[in-house]
C-alpha cells in the first residue's frame, strides 16, 4: 500500500511539535565514583483512572460515507459505454469528468456527487444523462494499524468499523500461540509469521486527535470485554508494542527525548543523562515516573535536583517505565499523570507512523526533531 508522506495524520505531526520523538535506543553508561547512592526501592502511588471510556464510542456513527482527497471513483453515462471514466480525487477536492470543468466533492456523498454531476451535464446536454458512481478506492480515510500484529499497516476506513476489526485486519495481535478472534465468535484461527515476541496488551493504546482514549485491551483481546470495543475514526491510531522490549521512555524537558535500552540495571539519573540532560529552566524537582498498565498506571515524583546533587538517592528503573521531566510544576498528580501518558502515547505514535510511511513509500526517511 503506497502511502504519500503528507498523509500523515495531522494529529502526528501537531504531536510532534508538543511532544517529541523517541527517536532510538541507546546504550547506558557505567556509574562512576561520583554516582549518588541507589535506592532498590520506589513506592509509585497508584491512580484512579480520571477519564473514563465514554460510552458514545461504543456507538456506530451515524455518518456516511464523504469523499476526500485520493478517493477513486468510476463514473459513467447510463448507455453510454464509452463515457466510462475513472476519476481521482485531487489535492483541491475536485474531479474531472467528461466535458464539464472541475466539480468540487470534497465532503460529498455518493448521492450527492450523482446529483451534481446530472445536474452540471444538463448545461452542455438538454435531457437528463443518468449517471452511475462507484466507489472504486478509499484513499482520504484511513487508521493506523501498527505494532505487534501479524500484518501492521494504514488500513482505508471504507464504513463504521470497531477497533476489533481493525486489529482484525492486521491480522490480530502476535504471539507463540494462536490469536483468539472474538470478531470470528471466538474460534482460535492460527496467525501466519506468529513469533514468541508476544504483543503487550497492557501497554497497547489508541490515539485520538492527539489525545489517549482510555481502552482497556486485556479486556478487549483476552476476556472479550466488548465495552471496550469502540468505533474508530478516520486518522486513529493503533498501536500493540512489543512485550519483550527492555526499554524506558524519556520525555519532558530533556534535550533529546528518546527510548532508553535497559541493559541489566539502569537509574533514573543514568536516563536522563542518555537524553542529553534537563534543558534549561526545566522544572526538576517534580520528575515523574510512571509504572504499569497505561489503564492503570502508578507514578512517582522525585527531587531529581536533590539526586543530581547527592541530597538524595538515585532511584532504579524497571523496564516500560516512563521518565517526564516537566516544563512548569504540576497543580494535580492525575492531570499530572494525563498530561506524561498523552506525551508517550503521541511521541510513539508519531515515531511509528514515520516509520510506516517510510516503508510504505521507500522514503529516505521522516524526522521531526523535538524540543518541547
Amino acid at each position: 500500500m503506497k502511502t504519500p508522506r503528507w498523509k500523515l495524520p495531522a494529529l502526528l505531526l501537531t504531536a510532534a511539535v508538543l511532544a517529541g520523538i523517541l527517536a532510538g535506543c541507546y546504550s547506558v553508561p557505567r556509574p562512576d565514583a561520583n554516582t549518588p547512592p541507589i535506592s532498590a526501592t520506589m513506592t509509585p502511588v497508584p491512580l484512579t483512572p480520571e477519564r473514563l471510556l465514554d460510552p458514545a464510542l461504543l456507538k456506530e456513527p451515524a455518518d456516511t460515507f464523504r469523499l476526500g482527497p485520493g478517493d477513486r471513483l468510476e463514473v459513467e453515462v447510463m448507455g453510454d459505454t464509452a463515457s466510462r471514466s475513472r476519476l481521482l480525487v485531487g489535492p483541491d477536492g475536485k474531479i474531472y469528468f467528461y466535458v464539464l470543468p472541475g466539480l468540487d466533492v470534497w465532503g460529498l456523498t455518493l448521492p450527492e456527487v450523482q446529483e451534481l454531476i446530472v445536474r452540471e451535464m444538463q448545461t452542455y446536454v438538454r435531457e437528463q444523462q443518468p449517471v452511475a458512481i462507484t466507489l472504486r478506492a478509499v484513499e482520504s480515510k484511513r487508521v493506523w494499524v501498527l505494532g505487534r500484529l501479524a500484518t501492521p499497516g494504514i488500513y482505508p476506513l471504507t464504513g463504521p468499523t470497531t477497533l476489533l476489526e481493525a486489529i482484525s485486519l492486521a491480522g490480530g495481535p502476535v504471539s507463540a500461540s494462536s490469536f483468539t478472534s472474538l470478531a470470528a465468535g471466538g474460534q482460535g484461527i492460527g496467525l501466519p509469521g506468529a513469533t514468541d515476541e508476544a504483543a503487550d496488551l497492557s501497554r497497547s493504546f489508541v490515539i485520538r486527535q492527539g489525545q489517549l482514549l482510555p481502552v482497556d485491551f486485556n479486556r478487549l483481546l483476552r476476556q472479550g470485554d466488548f465495552s471496550q470495543n469502540i468505533y474508530l475514526q478516520s486518522d486513529d491510531f493503533i498501536y500493540l508494542p512489543s512485550a519483550s522490549a527492555q526499554e524506558v521512555h524519556v520525555l519532558g524537558a530533556v534535550t533529546q527525548p528518546r527510548t532508553v535500552n535497559f541493559v541489566n540495571q539502569l537509574t533514573l539519573l543514568q536516563a536522563v543523562a542518555n537524553a542529553g540532560g534537563t534543558v534549561k529552566d526545566a522544572y526538576v524537582s517534580h520528575v515523574a515516573i510512571v509504572r504499569g498498565s497505561l489503564t492503570s498506571p502508578q507514578i512517582s515524583i522525585i527531587d531529581y535536583q536533590a539526586v543530581r546533587h547527592g541530597k538524595g538517592r538515585d532511584v532504579l528503573l524497571e523496564p516500560h517505565d516512563i521518565i517526564y521531566v516537566p516544563f512548569t510544576p504540576y497543580r494535580t498528580v492525575q492531570r499530572y499523570a494525563n498530561l506524561i501518558l498523552d506525551t508517550f502515547a503521541r511521541a510513539v505514535g508519531v515515531n511509528e507512523g514515520a516509520r510506516a510511511v517510510e516503508r510504505d513509500t521507500d522514503a529516505v526517511g521522516v524526522n521531526v526533531p523535538i524540543t518541547q
